[in-house]
Order: C-alpha cells, then sequence, then structure tokens
C-alpha cells in the first residue's frame, strides 16, 4: 500500500485545489489571498458591474501578479541576457583570398 500525501487548499469549507508539493500549495493559497484583497479593492470602485466580474477581475490580476507590479513599475522586468555567439570557423573563400 502506498502512502501519498496531498495539500488541500480549502476556502470558506469548499475544496478549492489539491497539490502533492507543500509550496505549490502554499503559492496558491497566497494568490486567492491577493485575489481576496483585489477583490475588495475593486468594490470600492464603479468600474467593475457586477460581483462575478468583479471576482473574476481580481482573480485575473492575482494570477498575473508579476505583469501587474510590471505595470505599476513597482518591480522592474528583468533585462535579457545577451546570447553569445561562438566564434564561426573561417570561409572557405575567405581562405584562399589571404
Amino acid at each position: 500500500m502506498a502512502v501519498i500525501v496531498k495539500y488541500v487548499v480549502e476556502r470558506n469549507g469548499e475544496e478549492k485545489m489539491t497539490f502533492t508539493s507543500k509550496a505549490e500549495a502554499d503559492a496558491y493559497d497566497k494568490m486567492l489571498d491577493m485575489a481576496d484583497e483585489l477583490f475588495e479593492l475593486l468594490g470600492k470602485s464603479e468600474v467593475t458591474g457586477d460581483e462575478a466580474q468583479r471576482e473574476e477581475l481580481s482573480l485575473f490580476l492575482a494570477q498575473n501578479r508579476e505583469e501587474v507590479l510590471y505595470a505599476l513599475g513597482a518591480k522592474r522586468k528583468p533585462t535579457p541576457k545577451p546570447v553569445k555567439k561562438k566564434a564561426e570557423a573561417p570561409k572557405e573563400d575567405d581562405a584562399e583570398a589571404a
């Protein structure tokens, strides 16, 4: 018999997601916390119409946290690392010209 450890993220008595890694479960729980806070913030605005739309938007923003931080200027986008090219071997035409 195998023993399987599962981490369950539960909100208000409702099972949201099950993970095999504690780190993944914690990250998902943290994302849901952010979505809850964003839901409350959006409730202070007249931008979103109904509660379902506000919930969907708050979840989207929480799931795309990094891009939101970049857009707000709270975090800088990582600069792409330059790709190093290998030195090319001389072409046959170049060797003959020399």
